[in-house]
């Protein structure tokens, strides 16, 4: 079997898995990427609020310590 065989063999299977696919409608990729969205956004404050807050206590213990 040589290498072309295989690679149409592969996009032939390949394609007869992505038919089994459930696939989400338009509205539901909407609203999941929403969340997804809104989740990072939500993460990335809490994470930069929290690097701040240790950032202050960093330099007040520095601060305190010289």
């Amino acid at each position: 079997m040589d290498i072309f065989s295989k690679i149409f063999a592969f996009l032939k299977e390949a394609k007869i898995e992505l038919s089994k696919v459930n696939w989400p409608t338009r509205k539901e990729a909407f609203k999941y990427s929403t969340i997804v969205i809104g989740v990072t956004i939500v993460s990335a404050i809490i994470i930069g609020g929290l690097d701040y807050g240790f950032s202050k206590l960093m330099e007040y213990i520095i601060e305190k310590s010289s």
